[in-house]
């Protein structure tokens, strides 16, 4: 099964949860004093969204190359490096056509998604005139050159581009929060511009107020410290701090029972440490910091545990971490409330930057209110033609009934003209 696990994380464990019916044993129960435990019952696990704007596609694929006997068996052969390098796309010349016949359709419906897009967004400018297929050459994850056949090449450009964009992921996250941040920051100032002297400092004790309460909560472990792996053994699987052993607890947390703690399962760890500074129900926590935290803390025990980098971490791996002075005396942990996310500076930048887009969105509403006048100046003009032609037409149409009736007499009887 490492292949799968493999694959998994340069596609965001992706290909174990299409093909496999995994089994979990609670983590409540100890595995090490249960004879013969009984399996629960096993159930589809739904893929985790990537994130990435050809997911779908993404999963399509490699459920399709699942059903291939052939290249089954050489992705149970196959290391990352195989995978990363391309050398396995080569054997997707071997499957069969029938698997190949799907591949094709799945890549024209990507093909044909790509080119709505990019016709929507080009329609939406306005744009015209520009070649739509050249165009896709900004998708890297598909050979455009052949839209309508799916080949090795387009293996081996969809598994580096996931790759690729996955290793960026969790960058992207990290700005994508701090502008969060910032944007609270903003608007909290620009209300508070808005109030007058005495609601103004009541807004500002309130935040000052809350902002103390948020911060005294209880001491939060280092994450990946024995401390921290301890107050889980007990408080979450439910057994004696004295009998804490890595290696049962390893098992305990490898849930889908493939030698290896992934990154959701290193996550799941941390839930005792965030539920000491974030709760739901309060005013002054909020669930957005929350996961920026606990991506904070998978980085973090990553970085320190997962020696060869392949975003797992090993039985051996985690063994020898709980051997270094760091899993015994860690530092103190810093929460994000004890750091400053930005800088006044860069609180500057992005409201100028805020305030250069709302300049733009200001300038296209008033074009579209100018062209809304237009269009309505145009369709009161062909109102009032209208208008006019129909009041033409009505004073012909009279003239015409009035040339049609011959004249009457002084009783209202017929008047004839005597023929000459």
């Amino acid at each position: 099964m490492r292949w799968r696990t493999i694959l998994l994380q340069y596609c965001f464990l992706l290909v174990s949860c299409l093909l496999t019916a995994l089994e979990a044993v609670p983590i409540d129960i100890d595995k090490t004093k249960v004879k013969n435990p009984q399996p629960v019952d096993s159930a589809k696990i739904e893929p985790p969204d990537t994130g990435l704007y050809y997911d779908e596609y993404l999963k399509q694929v490699i459920d399709v190359l699942e059903t291939d006997n052939h290249f089954r068996e050489k992705l149970q052969k196959a290391d990352i490096e195989e995978i990363k390098s391309g050398r396995l796309s080569k054997e997707l010349d071997l499957v069969s056509h029938h698997v190949r016949t799907k591949l094709d359709e799945l890549k024209r419906q990507e093909v044909a998604r790509l080119r709505m897009l990019i016709k929507a967004k080009l329609d939406s400018l306005q744009d015209t005139g520009i070649d739509h297929h050249a165009l896709l050459k900004q998708f890297d994850h598909l050979n455009h050159l052949n839209p309508d056949k799916f080949e090795s090449t387009d293996l081996d450009m969809l598994i580096k581009a996931a790759t690729s964009d996955l290793e960026h992921y969790d960058k992207t996250r990290h700005e994508e929060f701090k502008k969060y941040e910032m944007m609270k920051e903003h608007e909290r100032r620009e209300y508070l511009k808005t109030l007058n002297e005495e609601k103004r400092k009541e807004e500002e004790s309130k935040f000052e107020e809350m902002r103390k309460k948020h911060e005294n909560h209880p001491k939060v472990n280092h994450p990946g410290s024995k401390d921290q792996l301890k107050e889980v053994w007990e408080e979450t699987d439910g057994l004696d701090p004295n009998d804490f052993d890595p290696k049962t607890f390893f098992k305990l947390h490898d849930v889908n029972n493939d030698g290896f703690l992934d990154e959701q399962e290193l996550e799941a760890l941390f839930t005792k440490e965030l539920e000491k500074v974030y709760d739901p129900k309060n005013e002054e926590d909020d669930m957005v910091e929350m996961e920026e935290e606990r991506l904070r803390m998978r980085e973090h025990v990553m970085n320190e545990v997962d020696a060869n980098k392949d975003r797992l971490v090993t039985l051996d791996e985690f063994l020898k971490a709980t051997e270094k002075k760091e899993f015994l005396e860690p530092d103190s942990w810093e929460t994000l409330d004890q750091q400053q996310l930005f800088t006044e500076e860069e609180l500057k930048e992005y409201e100028n930057l805020i305030s250069l887009q709302e300049s733009e969105l200001k300038k296209k509403a008033d074009e579209l209110q100018k062209q809304k006048e237009e269009l309505q100046r145009q369709h009161d003009q062909l109102e009032a033609q209208k208008l006019e032609y129909h009041q033409v037409v009505q004073q012909m149409e009279q003239k015409k009934l009035q040339q049609e009736i011959p004249p009457s007499g002084p009783g209202g009887e017929l008047k004839l003209q005597p023929h000459i």
